[in-house]
């Protein structure tokens, strides 16, 4: 399945999942008195719109090179994970102002009914589901905003177990913990919003590859026939791609073709074994004097 159907396939499972739950959730958070219920559903619903962020996201990415975008376009994938963090961040925000509301307000708390435990139970495991499915053909592409998509569906299907608890609680002689319930769900989307803010951020602003990239691309290109050290190795993030900067040193008695054949070798072998790597700059320098 190639990448533009697996974007199409994970947007369309992603909208609709997503609706219909959002649906079912808020006619059974309505009609069972469950404040936690409501502000579940519509965590479910602000799913909806990150989907088709991620989406457009995904397919603006895709876009080959151009005069004015001569490095491509893959950075507003990252840009479309930040939105969805802060989409996040503004759902949980207001799902905890409701809850404290609530709280300052106990004569407006009701108990709920049992419909609003079944909707979570249902919830956690369509969600769930949801997050092993994205996350799977996330990675097959290696999309961040797809990657973030997946984890927006594992908040809601936190926020389903703190709505179950509540409502339970709730249920149980406790209704206070309805609203209590609410923020907990705030703290789960919170916590998640920054973690993607956070990753989009680090891609955006040329972070490096990491350590442990870097140590194994600096061990397969020691290991390439001719070179006989590296001398410098930068990487940095470019939306799901990555730059190399690498300077190697040869035998300094070799003609500048041979070298050149040798920078090539590197720059052809990277680029293969490393299908992240968007493109590899190799610089050649004269080896120490034997």
């Amino acid at each position: 399945m190639d990448e533009i159907k697996i974007v199409k396939k994970l947007s369309l499972v992603g909208i609709l999942g997503n609706v219909i739950l959002a649906a079912f959730k808020l006619v059974a958070g309505l009609l069972g008195k469950s404040g936690a219920m409501v502000s579940d559903a519509v965590h479910s619903l602000s799913d909806v719109a990150a989907t088709f962020i991620a989406y457009w996201g995904v397919r603006l990415a895709q876009r080959p090179e151009d005069e004015e975008h001569p490095y491509g376009h893959e950075r507003i994938e990252c840009v479309a994970s930040l939105v969805l963090g802060l989409i996040l961040a503004g759902t949980g925000i207001g799902i905890g102002y409701e809850g404290i509301r609530k709280l300052l307000s106990p004569d407006q708390i009701e108990v709920p009914t049992l419909l609003p435990l079944i909707a979570a139970v249902v919830s956690i495991a369509v969600k769930e589901g949801m997050f092993w499915y994205t996350m799977h053909y996330a990675k097959k592409i290696d999309s961040p905003a797809f990657k973030a998509d997946a984890w927006h569906h594992r908040s809601d299907a936190l926020s389903s177990i703190g709505s179950f608890a509540g409502i339970l609680l709730a249920r149980l002689g406790m209704p206070f913990m309805d609203p209590v319930a609410s923020l907990i769900i705030c703290l789960f989307i919170l916590k998640v919003a920054f973690d993607i803010g956070k990753d989009a951020l680090a891609k955006m602003l040329d972070t490096s590859g990491g350590k442990e990239f870097e140590q194994d691309l600096k061990t397969f290109v020691e290991g390439q026939e001719g070179v006989e050290k590296i001398d410098l190795l930068r990487t940095r993030q470019f939306g799901n791609k990555i730059y190399v900067e690498i300077e190697i040193a040869v035998d300094r008695n070799l003609s500048l073709l041979d070298a050149h054949d040798i920078a090539e070798s590197v720059h052809d072998a990277v680029e293969q074994q490393y299908p992240n790597v968007k493109h590899i700059m190799v610089h050649v320098n004269p080896g120490e004097e034997k």
